[in-house]
């Protein structure tokens, strides 16, 4: 005979339910995102706050998880161009260190912790673009790929903590009332 659950046990059943649709929820937004909007200054920082949030709200496996979707759909849907390809696992690195640097300083000061995050994650990017593409890639090329991999990364990090953040907020304010 099944035994009914008790209230803990509906509660714990709820608790991963709520963040299992918020993991869904925010990846089925990283994946749709880079194919519907074409334009890395928008797409760039919905996908770092969408990176923070999973962080936050499903932990940072389910954030690094999702960190690996949206450079392989911005490849397949041809919205980086096939020769960058080499490009793509340094992203998908690059993801997992801004959510684990994120995820480990966030509890001491989340605008610190959106910094040295976004800050690692452009020099990890800036220096790959430099070191490792310039073997990889022609001149043209590698000057497309070293200019996406510079500054942009670092602006659109901070840019997607700052709309995490206020995401947050909301979320926030939305359980207090």
């Amino acid at each position: 005979m099944i035994k009914p659950l008790s209230f803990s046990q509906t509660i714990a059943i709820n608790k991963v339910s709520i963040k299992t649709w918020l993991s869904l929820g925010l990846l089925t937004a990283s994946i749709f995102l880079p194919g519907m909007i074409h334009n890395q200054a928008i797409t760039g920082p919905l996908i770092n706050a969408i990176l923070l949030l999973t962080t936050t709200l499903a932990g940072p496996s389910a954030a690094i998880m999702t960190g690996l979707i949206p450079s392989v759909v911005a490849l397949s849907r041809g919205l980086l161009p096939v020769v960058l390809a080499p490009v793509v696992p340094f992203i998908m690195i690059a993801n997992a260190v801004y959510v684990i640097v994120f995820a480990r300083l966030k509890e001491k000061s989340f605008a610190g912790a959106v910094a040295a995050a976004s800050v690692l994650k452009f020099g990890f990017l800036h220096l790959v673009s430099q070191v490792l593409l310039a073997q990889l890639l022609p001149g043209k090329f590698l000057t497309v790929a070293s200019k996406m991999m510079s500054w942009p990364q670092l602006v659109t990090a901070l840019v997607g903590g700052l709309i995490a953040w206020v995401a947050l907020q909301t979320i926030n304010d939305s359980k207090n009332n």
